[in-house]
């Protein structure tokens, strides 16, 4: 019998496909690469392995991805003989190990597994991940290639943080191990990778036992922010972070922590992204009339600040309505939760987003915080615009612990001279994409320039999924020269012909 690869180059061959995009979550319309050849559905790291020396042997350019959890056309180069290896259907979790009493353990899984599939998995076995949490809809080894995080200042909460050893299929199709080593430029590449090096197959992370947290906020006038010690509103909580409202002026401030287990029978369950279909339709026409009427957009602010004053969260054993502060359940559900039963998440609904995030010193936070404030008050002054969140939750205001690689974002001693030992400030800025006339955003000419004006006078890092190729472009002199040097020669280490290049990985100078 042909296997599912073989079956689909003899389709291909005998149909004469022609390359198509691979989509990111958004679906279609919203390529992470514009032109691929295949797409193979993989169910094991033998697969991956057996086409990634296919396609070493034949020249075959080839990325893997697992949710597409991206924003922007980069994740590949642009040659339509690309082929993906989609991995979240190689999923097995196995080799658990916490021993009764032990402050820790570890587990073992497969490249697709994602955060909510390894969260349930470590709930049932009263076992939990800790802090290195992501978006329930993105694998784990898509999280450590992108260098992704939870909002803490306190507690590690780069994903990479919790791994213990990770498999990566090399440029040759060789499965290379590499455990934690801190003094090793091949794990300190391999930590935020962007998938260059290769395929992350498996990855053992550190677990521990499950525990139960609080969730609480509070809203703030604008000026409480912007002036006030940012620092020192973050830091002291186990995670926390703010949402941003610039037409109203007002910020949404989040806390988290932990609690004994016995103090609430309260199971929380968090929700970010799930809408039913009336909401999700309303918004959807508020927000595309939004595209020619600033007070569509002004309305759908208020409308989705009230909602997110009110908690986000349902009673997981019941499914009903959560309405007052603070929320009590287990740690992931109330820290990342997903989707609520019956409902769909905001993209199929086409609420869509595109996004511009950047992480800054935390020591600039409110030097970043006031320009950008400048930025949307000289919209009034100059050009009589109102400047507001066209997103549901506003813009996100989130914070990373300082953890030492080469390309993460909160790495430090690095030659920009700024002090990045206290951690990062993330400024993450989805706004609302229009479903009609040319797409276009209301007062699209303004996030290029914000962009711009923030990567040309702070010394900021990009986030790896969440920009345009613009906005990478600029903002590679904000990347320490020496690390882009070190990691290169991991690069060449690992994938000598480049069968794993990304346009990101053109644009940092990694394939001169």
């Amino acid at each position: 019998m042909l296997s599912l690869r073989q079956s689909y180059l003899l389709a291909c061959t005998v149909l004469g496909v022609a390359a198509v995009p691979y989509n990111t979550f958004d679906g279609v319309g919203f390529p992470a690469c514009n032109d691929v050849a295949a797409v193979y559905n993989v169910t094991s790291v033998d697969e991956m392995v057996q086409i990634v020396k296919d396609a070493a042997a034949n020249g075959t350019p080839v990325r893997a991805s697992g949710k597409g959890h991206m924003w922007y056309d980069t994740m590949c180069q642009d040659d339509p003989n690309t082929i993906i290896i989609h991995t979240e259907e190689a999923n097995q979790i196995t080799e658990f190990s916490l021993e009764e009493g032990a402050a820790s353990g570890s587990v073992v899984m497969e490249a697709g597994v994602t955060f909510l599939q390894l969260a349930e998995y470590l709930h049932e076995r009263n076992a939990s991940m800790g802090y290195t949490l992501v978006n329930w809809n993105i694998t784990m080894a898509g999280a450590v290639a992108m260098g992704a995080h939870r909002s803490s200042i306190r507690e590690d909460s780069m994903v990479a943080a919790g791994v213990l050893s990770m498999d990566i299929i090399n440029g040759n199709g060789d499965i290379v191990t590499l455990d934690r080593d801190n003094t090793n430029d091949d794990w300190l590449a391999a930590s935020t990778s962007l998938g260059l090096l290769g395929v992350i197959a498996r990855l053992k992370f550190k677990i521990y036992p499950d525990f139960k947290v609080y969730a609480q906020q509070l809203t703030l006038e604008e000026d409480d922010v912007l002036n006030g010690d940012i620092y020192n509103m973050i830091a002291p909580y186990a995670t926390a972070n703010f949402w941003w409202w610039p037409y109203l002026k007002k910020f949404h401030w989040r806390t988290y922590d932990v609690i004994p287990t016995n103090k609430s029978d309260q199971q929380g369950f968090q929700n970010t992204f799930s809408v039913t279909e009336l909401e999700g339709n309303t918004a959807r026409t508020i927000l595309d009339s939004g595209k020619y009427l600033a007070t569509s957009n002004m309305l759908m602010e208020s409308i989705f600040f009230g909602q997110w004053s009110e908690p986000n969260f349902h009673e997981k054993t019941t499914d009903e309505k959560i309405t007052d502060w603070p929320v009590y359940g287990w740690n992931y559900d109330v820290l990342i939760g997903g989707l609520y039963p019956g409902q769909q998440p905001e993209w199929d609904y086409n609420l869509h987003g595109m996004t511009l995030e950047l992480a800054f010193p935390i020591i600039m936070a409110n030097d970043m915080l006031k320009r950008v404030r400048e930025l949307f008050d000289a919209e009034w002054t100059e050009r009589g615009i109102i400047m507001t969140s066209t997103y549901r939750s506003g813009i996100n205001i989130k914070f990373g612990k300082p953890y030492y690689d080469l390309l993460g974002q909160v790495t430090y001693d690095t030659s920009d001279g700024a002090d990045w030992s206290k951690g990062a400030i993330m400024f993450d800025f989805p706004s609302f994409k229009p479903t009609i006339g040319d797409k276009k955003r209301f007062n699209e000419e303004f996030y290029p320039r914000l962009a711009k004006t923030l990567v040309e006078e702070f010394p900021c890092r990009p986030h790896w999924t969440k920009n345009t190729r613009e906005v990478y472009g600029n903002a590679t002199k904000n990347i320490d020269p020496d690390h882009l040097a070190r990691f290169k020669v991991v690069r060449e280490k690992f994938d000598p012909n480049g069968i794993f290049k990304s346009i990101i990985g053109e644009i940092l100078g990694l394939y001169d």
